[in-house]
This record gives structure tokens, C-alpha cells and sequence, in this order.
């Protein structure tokens, strides 16, 4: 065999070996993400035949499971979102959880003296324990939620993050204040007021009115003048459009009404 014959042959064999890697990576890049769709498609059928059997901390778990080894997929904050919606699931369920313990009812107590106890609301309590009336019986045992609450509002992004033990409970859309108005810091919920009356410049608007901007809950800081409460303008969730206060949809201020109690931490970033 020539040089000139052994060189091409070395080329030829180069140039296989350059193909052959190069189908090998394909068939790799190929595989992993095929691969993924299956582990994928595998996980979302448990954790929703998880849901139908009412199983939901199970099924949360594999919903935070997805979120934390797929972070690159589209889907993530859907997944999220079915996470936290079963996060309030459970909260307002009799099942035992992480953060809540078991009491026996004494004689003398009444729901909003276990809820101080407690650093509850007896909202929550009921919720919890499916009572639908103040009316309690000694001896019966009742879910508790003893971890306590906190809210971060995000004025950047317009969202309120509800929290417990550092984990996050909820994500909320909100509203804040037009000219980045709306205070930054650190406060405490100190009143709550359920369908409140607004009062504007001297005038009194009752709960219920189309005109009452303050919806249907209120949480008032403990800086005069601000707060969280609903609105009567849902489509400007999302903007900074208010006089300075937080704004939920009523139904989601409903359901955060229900959950925190007074003494609550409220912080608040640019």
C-alpha cells in the first residue's frame, strides 16, 4: 500500500468516525428530551388520579416534583398554579397537614378564643372542620393551623405571595399604587372588615356600592390609610392604579380574609 493510499483511507476513516459522533449526539438529544415527554406524561396521570381519589398531598407533591426537575418546561406555572390550588385545598380541609395540630374542644371555648389562642381565625377553624355555625361541642377533636402567616407584595411584578413557614401557600394577582405610590417596608394587619364602608372625602359609600372601590374585605395596615381589600375594577388587576392600598379580586380577598389573622406580617418591595 502507497502513501498516497494510506492517507486517504485515514481520511475516509476520519470523516466515518466524524459522522458516527455526530449521529450519536442526534440520537442522544433525541432520546433525552422523548424521554422527559414520558416522564412527564407518567407523573401528571398520577398526581390527577392522585386528585380524583382525593389523595391532594400526594398529588402536590408530585405537582412540586414536576416544577423542581422540569424547570425549562413551558408548563411550569401551571403546574404552580395546580399546586397552590391544592395548597388551599387542604387548608380548607379537615386532612392533617405540616403546619396545623389537633385540639380538643374544652368547655367555655368559643371559636374566636381558640382562634387568639391559637393566632388563627375562626373563618379558617370552621373551613377546616366543615362547621358551618359558631355553635362547637366539648370533646370533639378539630384541625388547627398553628404555623404562622405572612404576605410579600411585589410591586415590580404586581403579585402578593401568601406564605407559611417560608413556603409559599398562594400566588395572587393584585393592584398597587399609580406612580409606584404604594408604601415599601415592613407592617402588621392590625383591623379586618368584612363588605366595609368607604368613606371618600367626607362622603359615605356603603359596602355594596358600585361606587365603594374598597370591595368587599378590608385589611387595614398599621400605617393609617393603607391596606388590602377587593375592588370594583377586576380588569385593572395587575396595574399599578391605586390611591396607594393592595387590591385583590374579591374573591381571592375573600378567601385571604379567611386565612390571616390580625398581627399578620405584611412586607412590601420595590
Amino acid at each position: 500500500m502507497n502513501k498516497k493510499t494510506l492517507v486517504i483511507i485515514m481520511a475516509a476513516a476520519a470523516i466515518a468516525g466524524i459522522f458516527v459522533f455526530l449521529g450519536i449526539k442526534k440520537s442522544v438529544s433525541l432520546f433525552r428530551p422523548a424521554n422527559n415527554r414520558v416522564s412527564v406524561h407518567n407523573l401528571l396521570n398520577q398526581a390527577r388520579q392522585l386528585e380524583a381519589k382525593g389523595e391532594l398531598l400526594e398529588a402536590k407533591l408530585i405537582y412540586q416534583k414536576l416544577v423542581n426537575d422540569f424547570v425549562g418546561s413551558p408548563d411550569v406555572a401551571s403546574w404552580q398554579k395546580k399546586a397552590e390550588d391544592i395548597n388551599i385545598k387542604l387548608l380548607f380541609s379537615p386532612v392533617i397537614t405540616p403546619g396545623c395540630v389537633v385540639y380538643q374542644i374544652k368547655p367555655g371555648d368559643t371559636l374566636n378564643k381558640i382562634a387568639r389562642a391559637h393566632k388563627t381565625t375562626a373563618e379558617l377553624i370552621m373551613k377546616s372542620n366543615n362547621i358551618s355555625d359558631s355553635l362547637i361541642i366539648p370533646g370533639r377533636k378539630i384541625k388547627i393551623w398553628s404555623a404562622p402567616f405572612s404576605i410579600l407584595v411585589d410591586k415590580s411584578q404586581n403579585i402578593m405571595l401568601l406564605k407559611s413557614d417560608e413556603e409559599v401557600v398562594k400566588t395572587y394577582i393584585v393592584s398597587t399604587g399609580k406612580d409606584n405610590c404604594t408604601p415599601a417596608g415592613v407592617f402588621k394587619v392590625v383591623n379586618k372588615l368584612a363588605n366595609p364602608t368607604w368613606f371618600k372625602a367626607g362622603a359615605v359609600v356603603p359596602a355594596g356600592s358600585p361606587e365603594n372601590v374598597l370591595g368587599t374585605r378590608w385589611m387595614g395596615f398599621d400605617l393609617a390609610g393603607y391596606g388590602i381589600h377587593g375592588t370594583t375594577e377586576p380588569k385593572e388587576l395587575g396595574k399599578q392604579v391605586t390611591q396607594g392600598c393592595v387590591r385583590l379580586s374579591n374573591s381571592d380577598v375573600e378567601e385571604l380574609y379567611d386565612i390571616i389573622p390580625t398581627g399578620t406580617e405584611v412586607v412590601i418591595v420595590e
